[in-house]
């Protein structure tokens, strides 16, 4: 008997009875963490648009919203490219700074469109989101050439909103705010089925599984940020 191999197979089994057990309590960590930065951004958000010395700040010139941009994407490169690295405490901080500067960048929302409609617009989001994240984790169907197919859309999706900037086209701006609505929506169910496969495969169900979970929550929450900004443009009314 080749008791390496059975040593092999019996860790084997046991690790995934780990990690079926653990599997339910990750997925929370998920949408907690989630959920925490949105409250964050949603917050940060509402003071930054009841603040015109924040508003004069950000909006007079883009200097200020272009460095707050970038910042945000160093912090998601930093974080998805130095995860292992990183302690999970560090890691979940970044994701605080993120959600705290993202909002302080959408508190635009707050000054131009009325209260009712993002609280509309949020619910709507809400529902769909929710929706797709259940098809995501529950489908047999292995979406990573769905999730592929998404990803080139986005990038043009990115091209036609740079090209829009020049041209204000109001019918292309709808154009582009369905066709965002639609890549996001299909790309909540994919992240959502990756993290539940990236999470089985974890080794442990330690801190390496609740760093994947964390990089798991920072997608959901870009999906949900973006699906509500494109659902905004059709549901949003403005102060005015």
């Amino acid at each position: 008997m080749n008791y390496d191999n059975f040593s092999k197979v019996a860790n084997n089994q046991e690790r995934d009875l780990e990690m079926s057990r653990a599997f339910p309590a990750l997925m929370r960590k998920v949408y907690t963490w989630m959920a925490m930065a949105l409250v964050i951004t949603g917050v940060v958000a509402y003071g930054a648009g009841n603040s015109p010395a924040v508003l004069q700040l950000l909006y007079t010139s883009r200097g200020p919203l272009l460095i707050a941009g970038l910042a945000e994407l160093g912090i998601v490169w930093y974080v998805s490219a130095r995860i292992n690295k990183l302690s999970l405490v560090a890691a979940t901080m970044w994701f605080i700074v993120f959600s705290a500067l993202n909002g302080l960048t959408l508190g635009w929302i707050f000054a131009v469109y009325q209260i009712a409609s993002i609280a509309k617009t949020f619910f709507i989001t809400a529902g769909t989101f929710g929706t797709m994240a259940l098809v995501g984790a529950t489908t047999k169907k292995d979406l990573t050439k769905m999730g592929g197919i998404l990803l080139m859309a986005l990038i043009g999706l990115i091209i036609a909103s740079l090209v829009n900037i020049f041209l204000k086209s109001t019918m292309m701006d709808l154009i582009v705010s369905g066709v965002g609505v639609l890549i996001f929506t299909g790309l909540t169910a994919w992240d959502a089925q990756a993290i539940k496969r990236n999470l089985l495969m974890a080794p442990d169900a330690g801190e390496a599984a609740q760093k994947i979970a964390l990089l798991g929550s920072l997608s959901l929450y870009l999906d949900f940020i973006n699906l509500f900004l494109y659902l905004l443009r059709f549901f949003g009314n403005n102060r005015n």
